[in-house]
């Protein structure tokens, strides 16, 4: 039964996937795996108490598995006397007997908590040992990022824009949602899905993938970008109706549908000339306070360059850079940015924003969006069941004297947020439990 649960998720159906594994611990409630599995699904769907219950009961039943203690770091906010935390110090004493992969997920475990506590010394200590145990066991070419931007501005100019203009699939259905990770666009994602009109498709490859089948011609081997220019308008709109076939099947009834794969910056220009009003949404916040929330984070998968606060800065620079070229290319009308900051500092004006710029009449329930019930399964998924709050704004200062490596490597950028009066808030978390 858990493991039929578990195809189920993997098919996307949390609610009846968290009904089998429930039915799974009713027959064994003594195997703290379905435990551990119930309350990720829990989080997800945004059953909170359920998660943090049945994180402690993965724990009770099995105490030396680091992973519990990581997960239910991410769904608590720790006080003094943590009995948690106590029991993650016990297995720190002997770190060395722990497996390379629980040793990482220990000091991110720990440093969660000692962030919460405010003992942001300590905290940092576990996240640069984690981030640099975890680094050791990852590849990751940072060279890859610039070379691709490169070849990128260089194959998208006003030229190719201005020739191909029009000649894509014009379907209104798509919202892309972009920016760095750990940058909020969980939480524009969530402030949209609560519109009556609007579909969350999440994080999907369905563009990407089509992408990676494009060809100039017949027998041609050429990929992205430099297929772009020989791409008729024949192929430019074949894409586009692909593309949004593939979202309607997923949201058959919604006017708009959202598309929050964040890798999508860096085919923006082919996604305009595919997809011409298809509606783009640019999600900044402080180049200090992204960067260090992504370094705080252990992600599941991907996002290799977070595991170095200099390959982190450098990594944001490119992504700036190219987001910079799109600036200038793009029509304002189907380009829009959005700063986290702002969204925080006035959550009705910058929604109403939000949804006028989708084309859509207002809906209150844009405001109210952590009381929206639909399954999120990103870093942020307890995050967005809670209303905005302003005390993560700036969390970086209190990591300042640690950031030297991110601060050289942003340069110019890291200056502007220093010199911000409230510099940044911490990524979609806008809830109880923030992160560094």
């Amino acid at each position: 039964m858990h493991l039929l649960g578990i195809v189920t998720y993997q098919a996307g159906n949390l609610t009846t996937a968290i009904e089998l594994v429930r039915r799974a611990i009713a027959a064994d409630g003594t195997n703290p795996i379905y435990h551990s599995n119930l309350g990720e699904l829990c989080r997800q769907a945004g059953h909170l108490a359920d998660a943090g219950a049945e994180f402690e009961k993965a724990i009770e039943l099995k105490p030396q598995e680091v992973e519990y203690y990581r997960k239910l770091a991410d769904s608590k906010t720790f006080l003094p006397g943590d009995a948690h935390l106590a029991a993650m110090e016990g297995l720190a004493r002997d770190l060395g007997s722990l497996p390379a992969v629980s040793q990482i997920q220990l000091h991110f475990a720990l440093a969660k908590a000692y962030d919460d506590l405010g003992q942001y010394d300590e905290g940092f200590r576990h996240l640069a040992q984690g981030n640099a145990l975890n680094r050791r066991h990852i590849g990751y070419d940072e060279t890859e990022m610039p070379d691709a931007c490169e070849r990128i501005r260089a194959t998208f100019d006003r030229r190719l824009i201005d020739a191909k203009a029009g000649a894509g699939y014009r379907s209104p259905v798509p919202v892309f949602i972009v920016g760095m990770p750990r940058s909020g666009t969980t939480l524009i994602e969530q402030i949209l899905a609560s519109h009556a009109s609007v579909y969350s498709a999440g994080e999907i490859t369905n563009f990407s993938r089509l992408v990676r089948q494009l060809r100039a011609g017949p027998g041609d081997l050429i990929g992205y970008p430099e297929c772009v220019p020989s791409l008729s308008a024949g192929q430019l709109r074949d894409l586009g109706r692909s593309y949004v076939e593939g979202l309607r099947a997923r949201g058959p009834d919604a006017v708009r549908i959202t598309d929050k794969m964040l890798s999508h910056f860096m085919g923006l220009g082919l996604i305009h000339l595919a997809l011409p009003r298809a509606r783009i949404i640019h999600v900044t916040r402080s180049p200090l306070d992204t960067c260090l929330s992504c370094y705080s984070k252990l992600f599941r998968q991907g996002r290799h360059f977070t595991y170095d606060l200099g390959e982190i800065g450098r990594y944001y620079r490119h992504y700036a850079c190219l987001m910079e070229h799109w600036r200038g290319l793009l029509p304002p009308d189907r380009f829009l940015e959005i700063s986290n900051e702002a969204v925080i500092a006035d959550l009705a004006t910058e929604a109403r924003k939000l949804v006028r710029f989708c084309g859509l009449s207002w809906d209150p329930r844009c405001i109210a969006f952590h009381e929206t019930q639909r399954p999120v399964r990103t870093a942020s998924a307890i995050q967005v069941r809670q209303p905005i709050y302003r005390s993560s704004l700036g969390r970086w200062r209190a990591y300042r004297e640690h950031l030297g490596p991110l601060i050289v490597a942003l340069g110019d950028l890291a200056d502007t947020a220093a010199n911000s009066p409230i510099g940044g808030t911490d990524n979609e978390t806008h809830g109880r439990s923030p992160q560094p």
